[in-house]
């Protein structure tokens, strides 16, 4: 009954807030209307619709929608806030690309301005009189805990100590008759595996918590069958392992039920967002640049011998290879010099890396200044073996000498761009420290934090601090 009600009131909430972004459409219309003279609202009609479908898809893919129990007010304004401010690019990015020269950006800003606004306060209030009515006891879930070990205590002080989360312990449940009666972080063990059945008979349980050691999972299964056929829910702790970056989540191969423990970003919706991105905008700067393109494989092949494009096997996600395209900056024979120049590696490690590289020609070395021997690779990330922004594709040379932890840098999509060249970029020498600086966005990645890199990155190119 309890989980019905949330879908009833997540639904109705989602409605609201379409409503309330509905009510930001005129709202922004009419105060536009006021400062400027625009055209009649006849004429934008038809934006409603989309405005209020983005908004729809953004608040609901962005996890808004999830139990407001353990978020915080901070949480929820940046959050829409990044919704808005995602929202107003992707309406005005197909503005861009259909030529809507007569919609008013002025009367789109105020829109999603009020709209954010408008949202974000209907929320803070939910939030406030959810947690005022819980820290008196009201709209409470009463938890059952079986398990009394050191990973249950802190699951029990956690509850204890979020009172606004709406958590009540009921008691601990033990398989040692000794512990009963016993307190462990100032919760009462109320029973025993004898006397399970009892307890939930006799007392409210909304849900059972098993946080038990992995040598229980037989002992319990008689437990979690009898809460299946009385149709109490469960939850099972499976931090059983000491992972310090993968996280947990349940998946469904087709009925068989698997616990995945994953290392990378698993937020289906906005990785597919980053990849239309990626679609979006390498197709624009492939058919915006083209111009640009003609320019530069001119002066390649003006400059010296050898083809205008530098093709190399690259490695990509999870050790898929791959072959990526550049402006060719080096003379025709590069390759066969390397090796003669690896005493000169200013880079530890596999990565060969040199300032003032002899194989380089005039023009390659202007084009490594601005990176704009990089710009091919919006074909690759247009097919899909790169994206606009991810860890550099390393060589499989590379890789084969790749220690364990810097392997994880193949768990994502490499990109054009990544956290190490916007902070620093050819200004760093040790290989370790590029590494963690690519696990580091792998770790924190969201969309949010490309489009920052993609601002860092610009300026940074513009001021020729390429890489070398």
């Amino acid at each position: 009954m309890i989980k019905e009600r949330i879908k009833i009131f997540r639904r109705l909430m989602f409605v609201t807030d379409l409503l309330i972004v509905a009510v930001a459409f005129f709202v922004g219309y009419f105060l536009r209307d006021r400062i400027t003279d625009i055209y009649p609202l006849s004429d934008y009609l038809w934006l409603l619709p989309m405005i209020v479908a983005i908004w729809g898809v953004f608040l609901y893919s962005f996890g808004v929608y999830e139990s407001f129990r353990t978020k915080t007010s901070a949480e929820f304004i940046t959050l829409i806030l990044r919704i808005a401010f995602m929202g107003f690019l992707l309406l005005g990015g197909l503005f861009y690309i259909f030529r809507a020269r007569t919609v008013s950006r002025g009367m789109i800003s105020l829109i999603f301005l009020y709209a954010a606004g408008f949202i974000i306060i209907e929320k803070i209030v939910l939030m406030g009189l959810f947690r005022f009515f819980r820290k008196r006891g009201l709209n409470y879930r009463l938890l059952l805990v079986v398990g009394t070990g050191a990973r249950a205590q802190n699951f029990v002080s956690l509850v204890k100590n979020h009172a606004e989360w709406g958590l009540r312990i009921l008691g601990l449940v033990d398989e040692d008759v000794s512990r009963v009666g016993q307190f462990f972080s100032g919760a009462k063990v109320i029973g025993s595996f004898d006397s399970f059945s009892r307890i939930i008979h006799n007392n409210v349980v909304d849900q059972v918590v098993f946080i038990v050691p992995r040598s229980w999972m037989s002992k319990i299964e008689p437990l979690v069958y009898l809460c299946e056929e009385e149709g109490i829910k469960i939850s099972l702790a499976v931090d059983f392992f000491n992972f310090k970056i993968s996280h947990a989540r349940q998946t469904d191969l087709y009925g068989f039920p698997l616990i995945t423990f994953e290392s990378t970003p698993d937020r289906l919706w906005h990785l597919i967002f980053k990849r239309i991105l990626d679609l979006v905008i390498s197709g624009l700067g492939l058919l915006i640049l083209s111009p640009l393109f003609l320019v530069v494989a001119l002066l390649i092949k003006m400059s010296s011998r050898g083809p205008v494009f530098f093709r190399q096997k690259r490695v990509s996600l999870n050790g898929r290879t791959f072959t990526m395209y550049k402006f060719r900056t080096m003379i025709k024979n590069a390759e066969e010099k390397l090796e003669e120049l690896l005493r000169y590696n200013q880079m530890n490690g596999p990565v060969f890396k040199m300032e003032n590289d002899p194989r380089l020609t005039p023009v390659g070395r202007f084009l490594r200044k601005y990176s704009l021997d990089e710009l091919p690779q919006l074909w690759n990330v247009f097919l899909g073996s790169m994206s606009l922004i991810g860890p550099r594709p390393p060589l499989p040379s590379e890789v084969k000498k790749y220690e364990p932890w810097q392997r994880r840098r193949l768990s994502m999509r490499p990109g054009i761009t990544c956290i190490w060249q916007a902070n620093g970029r050819s200004k760093i020498t040790d290989f370790n420290e590029w590494m963690k600086l690519d696990l580091e966005y792998i770790d924190n990645w969201s969309l949010w934090l490309d489009l920052k890199i993609l601002f860092k990155t610009i300026p940074a190119v513009l001021a020729g601090s390429g890489a070398k």
